[in-house]
């Protein structure tokens, strides 16, 4: 009998080559740089400006959002693009996967047995370290010009030699950080 996590596994690399064969790479992190635009354009409204100058028709202030003849501000003037709609959409798969599932485990079931043992109960303390964790990575990612679903996933699809490395050192990395934090096993 095959493992759940074995096909998950399988169906992922399949969505993702499909992805890379028929549309485009995926990448993630970019989208909420385009959210945060979003958000800026709907206060500021010289956030994002039509353009004749840039090569997509859209300009701003801000560097990352004009790079690449205004890309990036041209997805955040037309938020109905490729990218945002694969996140949003990852959102709405997850809370129709939770439903079918019975819904978001409550109690001793939300936290592993392994944090347990070594953080105690508190879900708070795990909410907190886990959103910090989020943000550190989320941050690197943005420094190194993308993230594990862009540089790991797609990357190695599309066999890039910075596929492999990113891949080869996050593990390098995890691996190792992993065993430090998690002294006790559950």
């Amino acid at each position: 009998m095959i493992k759940s996590s074995a096909v998950g596994g399988l169906v992922l690399g399949l969505v993702f080559f499909a992805a890379v064969l028929l549309v485009q790479p995926i990448g993630v992190s970019t989208q909420f740089v385009i959210f945060d635009g979003i958000l800026w354009d709907a206060v500021d409204p010289d956030a994002v400006v039509e353009s004749a100058d840039a090569k997509s028709g859209y300009a701003s202030p801000n560097a990352y959002l004009n790079k690449s003849g205004g890309k990036y501000a041209k997805d955040v003037a037309n938020p109905l693009n490729y990218g945002f709609v694969f996140v949003v959409a990852m959102l709405i798969g997850a809370a129709i996967s939770a439903k079918l599932r019975g819904g978001v485990p409550t109690g001793e079931r939300t936290m592993p047995a392994v944090w347990r043992a070594n953080y105690g109960d508190n879900p708070w303390k795990r909410y907190l370290w886990t959103f910090i964790a989020g943000f550190i990575v989320l941050y690197g990612a943005r420094l190194a010009g993308g993230c594990t679903s862009g540089h790991m996933m797609s990357g190695m699809i599309q066999t890039a030699t910075s596929g492999y490395i990113f891949t080869i050192g996050a593990f390098l990395s995890g691996i190792p950080l992993a065993i430090y934090l998690f002294k006790k096993e559950a």
